[in-house]
């Protein structure tokens, strides 16, 4: 079979192996990445590994993507770029120039502008950057992903989320929860106000199991400043 049917194929298969609904707007996003670009076994279930770094399975990249809700414009940070897949796949919703990468692994940032740039996706900014001080010369965001597990988003990122702003990540340790949260406000007063007081969980959605977020030094490649304007 070609890509494309492959590709339709998973895209039938995760709602299914989801059991849940996904939404137009996010199925039509996965129909249209060709995630060979990014990975071999491209279309089949399950996570891979590339340059060191985990490659997320379709069905975790769905439910992360889903659990975001991003829309159309929202500007949109992806903490972790990974291979580019993600990120390529909220392109596709809320518009390339709206995407902002990074990752604190200067080979994992330009193997993911490699890549998005051979699937069509080179108007995504990749940055090598620690994602824990969010990307600062682009805030505020509207939505943030952050692919790799963390007890409560750092503060700097939290600082860089805009008024209706939201963050998705894994939350936890040993055992992890995929959560979204927002800014508190008094209409989410039956939400859980996190540690930090100013973000409250407004979801969870099922247990995953991420790598820890890295800090500086812990990367297998130093930094690499690249275009930030």
């Amino acid at each position: 079979m070609d890509h494309a049917t492959l590709r339709a194929d998973m895209v039938d298969r995760l709602e299914h192996d989801l059991q849940q609904s996904l939404g137009p707007a996010v199925l039509d996003a996965f129909q249209s990445v060709p995630r060979h670009e990014f990975v071999d076994n491209a279309y089949e279930p399950g996570s891979d590994e590339v340059a060191g770094s985990r490659v997320l399975g379709p069905r975790t990249v769905a439910r992360m993507v889903g659990a975001l809700d991003a829309g159309e414009g929202d500007e949109t940070l992806v903490i972790g770029a990974g291979v580019g897949y993600t990120a390529a796949v909220l392109a596709e919703i809320v518009g390339g120039r709206h995407v902002h990468a990074v990752d604190i692994d200067r080979q994992l940032v330009h193997l993911a502008r490699d890549n998005l740039a051979a699937a069509g996706y080179d108007a995504v900014l990749v940055d090598c950057h620690d994602g824990a001080r969010g990307f600062p010369e682009y805030a505020p965001f509207d939505r943030v992903l952050i692919e790799s597990a963390v007890v409560d988003p750092p503060r700097a990122i939290g600082e860089q989320l805009g008024a209706a702003g939201r963050i998705v990540f894994p939350r936890g340790t040993t055992e992890q929860t995929l959560v979204a949260v927002e800014a508190d406000t008094d209409a989410e007063a039956d939400a859980e106000t996190d540690a930090n007081g100013e973000l409250a969980t407004v979801g969870e959605f099922g247990p995953v199991r991420f790598r820890p977020m890295l800090v500086d030094g812990e990367q297998p490649s130093g930094h690499e400043r690249n275009r930030t304007s």
